[in-house]
């Protein structure tokens, strides 16, 4: 029967050398289609993707990012690289698109088109169940709805989940703070990559969250030029808006304080479903920041926090099983922001060991996350594949 596999391994070493030929020796002497390597931005990516480029075959593919965090089997974790090997029953195809701050619509319209081109298939044949992708771009770009919607342009039924490779610096000073790719043996910034997968195998995309719809919905009534200001909400100055609704003063909306947008973001209602829209933090002229582009008379709902820790360990625990039986690998991308919030609320060792539940998993904290061609906040994706 059809089944993909994935392998992992963990380094926490500093040197280049050492960090590769300590994956690599946890890995063993087997083989593997895809590489993906998730590593902390504090690590020279530069030389560690030649050291680990030199040591896998040539016919297996890398691709990887910078992190704010790293993902796998055992936990949350820091400092460290992450590898993860797929095989079995996959062809994988890889695309960039380069030159995203200029033109993210074409970037992706040019990582589709590769990705495709190397699969041998024509972009009106990935609906179907055989296709499925992953898309990792420059995160601190804040390009990634510009750079869906050239991926998807030709493609829309395509499912695709991901998120944006990250730099933890950025919660302290965004504005120094860089990202980075790895696309076999190149490190790329102010780009993105779309890795298509084509599988006889089961797989699902999935996503977490830890909210609970509140009933109590907003208007966005006025937003600024760039669609990710909202000047009103609910015809009022937005922040003064918000902070009533919560019942907080506005000094403490800020994401990540304790009872501001983090414990209470928005959510775009999808008949059931709730996709999280996540406010950042309010401007002395009483705006609101968003994470995500911003239409003027969207109705978003609020929402309030759930159990973070019990939330987590269903999903791996029961929602992933359901979707997928035996599962037998997961790709991970877990919002920043939810690796942060967790710190606040105490509950960071409590959130690690629910990982432990999950099947075989690499992945990382990223900056934002990508979910069905959606760009969403605080919220963990997931592409899933098992045992046909």
């Amino acid at each position: 029967m059809p089944r993909v596999t994935l392998q992992t391994a963990r380094s926490s070493k500093a040197d280049p050398a050492a960090i590769a030929d300590d994956l690599m020796r946890q890995l063993g002497p087997g083989t593997g289609k895809l590489a993906m390597m998730y590593a902390a931005r504090s690590h020279d990516h530069h030389a560690l993707n030649e050291a680990v480029r030199q040591r896998l075959p040539r016919s297996v593919r890398l691709v990887g990012a910078s992190t704010a965090g790293e993902l796998d089997r055992e936990g949350m974790h820091d400092g460290s690289v992450v590898l993860g090997m797929l095989d079995g029953d996959l062809e994988v195809g890889i695309g960039v698109g380069k030159d995203l701050t200029r033109d993210g619509v074409t970037a992706g319209m040019d990582a589709a088109k590769m990705a495709t081109s190397e699969l041998g298939a024509r972009p009106s044949e990935l609906e179907g169940r055989q296709f499925v992708g992953v898309a990792i771009d420059d995160g601190l770009r804040d390009m990634k709805e510009h750079f869906l919607l050239g991926l998807m342009d030709r493609n829309q039924g395509l499912v695709v989940v991901g998120g944006g490779a990250a730099d933890p610096s950025a919660f302290t000073n965004l504005k120094t703070a860089t990202s980075v790719l790895h696309v076999d043996g190149e490190v790329l910034s102010d780009a993105a990559l779309f890795v298509l997968f084509k599988t006889e195998a089961p797989w699902a995309a999935l996503r977490s969250h830890w909210y609970l719809p509140t009933g109590t919905t907003m208007t966005i009534t006025k937003v600024d030029d760039t669609h990710r200001r909202a000047l009103e909400i609910d015809g009022q100055p937005a922040a003064r808006r918000y902070a009533e609704l919560l019942g907080v003063e506005i000094d403490e909306l800020p994401y990540g304080a304790p009872r501001g947008f983090a414990a209470s973001p928005l959510a775009l209602r999808v008949g059931s479903e709730y996709f999280i829209r996540a406010p950042l933090f309010p401007f002395e002229d009483g705006s609101i920041s968003f994470a995500n582009l911003l239409e003027e008379d969207s109705e978003l709902e609020l929402m309030r926090l759930g159990d973070p820790v019990g939330e987590t360990a269903r999903f791996f625990g029961e929602v992933l099983p359901a979707a997928v039986k035996s599962p037998s690998a997961a790709l991970l991308f877990d919002c920043g922001g939810r690796k942060r919030f967790a710190e606040v609320l105490g509950k960071s060792a409590e959130l690690s060991n629910a990982y432990r539940g999950a099947p075989p998993s690499i992945g990382f904290s990223v900056h934002f996350e990508v979910y069905c061609g959606l760009h969403l906040n605080t919220t963990l994706t997931c592409l899933a594949f098992g045992d046909g």
